[in-house]
């Protein structure tokens, strides 16, 4: 459908200021081997935004792990959309399982939070999966599509089509074990068929659909191979700018440039 490939590092809790400029210093000095049909964007925390828009390479596009609904207002530790675009901000990470299961946010948050993502004229990379009790009780389908639903309610064709969604199954993050590509690929063309249900054709097949949890150079051309996978959202193997490189290389179908 000519959705171009996407790969997001989420940074988590990890990286000082100087961290992340070494990295950034590191990555722009192997810029060449980047390959040209992947979409590369990078959500680190938050107090290396303003180094990172200033030092990453230009291929590399900005985004933030978090964001509250709220423009501004009595929200202690909280950091509001236009203040993420005022520093580049691109893509917004919303509803990532930690943010659900850890800081119990709700699916009414999610979706206010991709609502405040779109109107300032960024991109929610809205995370939906199920845990290990709903996967073995066979939900895994009907936790996808209530969580699919709940954050793209109320949102026009064109909206919608600008999302992002990635599906990161809540067992698979971080443990090591994943999913079978196959498996991946029929959970995420179910999520498209939701949002074919929700938004019509042209949103259904403009959107991008991502693959996250325990992804790893070795294994994200399985999944970025399927029809309906669009790309993957990494944690812990995009610390390193040679993984993180590897792990964009692998996408595109080489291995090595």
């Amino acid at each position: 459908m000519g959705r171009q490939p996407l790969l997001v590092a989420n940074w988590k809790m990890h990286k000082t200021i100087a961290e992340a400029r070494a990295f950034a210093e590191q990555l722009g000095q192997q810029s060449a081997r980047m390959p040209s049909g992947v979409e590369l964007a990078l959500c680190p925390p938050f107090t290396t935004l303003s180094t990172l828009r200033v030092i990453l390479p230009s291929r590399v596009k900005l985004g933030a792990q978090n964001v509250h609904f709220e423009t501004h207002g009595a929200f202690t530790g909280e950091v509001s959309a236009p203040m993420l675009t005022e520093l580049g901000v691109q893509y917004v990470i919303v509803g990532h399982s930690e943010r659900r299961h850890v800081f119990l946010e709700s699916d009414d948050w999610v979706q206010r939070k991709t609502q405040a993502v779109l109107k300032h004229g960024m991109r929610p990379i809205v995370c939906v999966g199920e845990d290990m009790a709903q996967k073995d009780a066979n939900e895994t389908e009907a936790v996808v599509e209530k969580q699919t639903t709940a954050a793209l309610a109320g949102l026009s064709t064109a909206e919608v089509a600008q999302c992002v969604i990635a599906y990161e199954p809540v067992w698979a993050i971080g443990s090591g074990k994943t999913p079978s590509a196959d498996d991946a690929q029929q959970v995420i063309g179910k999520i498209r068929e939701v949002v074919r249900t929700l938004a019509g054709d042209s949103a259904a097949d403009a959107v991008q659909i991502l693959y996250g949890g325990s992804v790893k150079p070795g294994n994200i051309a399985g999944f970025s191979a399927q029809p309906d996978i669009d790309g993957a959202l990494v944690g812990g193997a995009s610390l390193e700018s040679a993984s993180f490189l590897e792990l964009a290389i692998a996408m595109a179908g080489g291995d090595s440039l």
